[in-house]
């Protein structure tokens, strides 16, 4: 073997240092770093230490960290938050995504660390199984509401490129089930300004979906129904489109079929679905986003990341006609699979 094409452990140390990234970015977050040097005039080593209550070392580790993470920038001897930073992680601000970064370091980050039995034991680790039915029963209320702030960050960027890829003119009224905080109905209502949504989730969410969609000002054009897609009967009838977002890669084939069933049996003819995942390739060998979602399925629920190849099988079997998948990049997703009631 050559000098020039002799393997290197580079890549390897670049996996296994990848959580010290989103462990820096967690504690800056936690610290109110970002929201603190907002609409300031920047901060140095010592100042963030006074401010703080820390020693100066590890105050210019930490802005040091940022910085190389395009975090922040240095000017002048002082450091402020990057663009990146202040739109996304100062607190109040429109698409606030600092719901994510907790929800990843407080929940996820313990679970991943027990990836291993997850593996042997085909159970999750982010929940006990043995005193809870599902990942979404009730639940410590401060993690339930970093969940579904960590989801509507996550799912309006995702909505703003699905909305982009995938033309709504045509429908008239959404239906978004399990439609989580209501960031696609509203992203897309706001791009599709003829367009309607019913919101339909667990009752407890359908309470978060209201509260985001009355802060929108969209109260007169999407609604929130509280409900069940297992347990109930049918789903909310009277809609042209379905939208199933990041919602079957939670559960078992089966159950996914069980899904789809439902919601082909409320569409009138020639309704449609759309089906937004981040999908695994169909010969199984990433996207990397993909897969290693796949596995955070094994620590947090009973699904995976599923290929658009086995959502066409499953439309089928349920008697949807004419699918398509539309591949695109997002935060949430990579692709949506597309069918249509005859």
């Amino acid at each position: 073997m050559t000098q020039e094409n002799a393997l290197s452990t580079v890549p390897l140390m670049q996996i296994l240092t990848g959580f010290w990234a989103s462990k820096t970015l967690a504690a800056a977050h936690e610290l109110d770093l970002f929201t603190r040097l907002s609409g300031s005039p920047g901060i140095n080593d010592a100042e963030l230490a006074g401010a703080l209550e820390i020693h100066e070392r590890p105050a210019e580790m930490l802005l040091t960290g940022c910085a190389a993470l395009g975090l922040l920038e240095k000017r002048d001897g002082r450091y402020h938050n990057s663009p990146l930073a202040e739109e996304f992680l100062v607190r109040g601000k429109p698409y606030y995504f600092g719901g994510m970064v907790q929800m990843f370091d407080k929940r996820l980050y313990p679970a991943w660390d027990k990836l291993t039995e997850a593996i042997r034991t085909n159970q999750p680790t982010a929940w006990d199984p043995e005193t809870k039915e599902s990942l979404f029963g009730s639940e410590d209320a401060l993690m339930q509401a970093l969940f579904w702030e960590a989801m509507h960050s996550l799912s309006i960027f995702t909505a703003r490129v699905l909305g982009e890829v995938v033309d709504f003119r045509s429908f008239q009224r959404l239906l978004d089930v399990g439609g989580g905080s209501g960031a696609f109905g509203i992203e897309l209502c706001r791009r599709y300004h003829h367009l309607t949504a019913t919101v339909y989730d667990l009752p407890f969410v359908a309470e978060v979906a209201a509260k985001k969609v009355q802060e929108a000002g969209l109260y007169d054009r999407i609604e929130t129904v509280g409900g069940d897609f297992f347990s109930d009967p049918s789903l909310p009838g009277g809609h042209d489109v379905i939208l199933l977002s990041l919602i079957l890669h939670d559960w078992s084939e089966e159950k996914g079929i069980e899904i789809l069933r439902k919601c082909y049996e409320a569409l009138p003819r020639s309704g449609a679905i759309i089906i937004s995942e981040l999908m695994v390739n169909d010969e199984k060998t990433g996207p990397a986003p993909a897969a290693l979602m796949s596995l955070n399925m094994l620590i947090d629920t009973e699904g995976r990341s599923y290929t658009s190849a086995e959502y066409i099988n499953w439309l089928g079997k349920v008697g949807f006609r004419d699918m398509r998948t539309v591949s695109f990049e997002a935060a949430g997703a990579n692709g949506a699979v597309l069918g249509y009631k005859p």
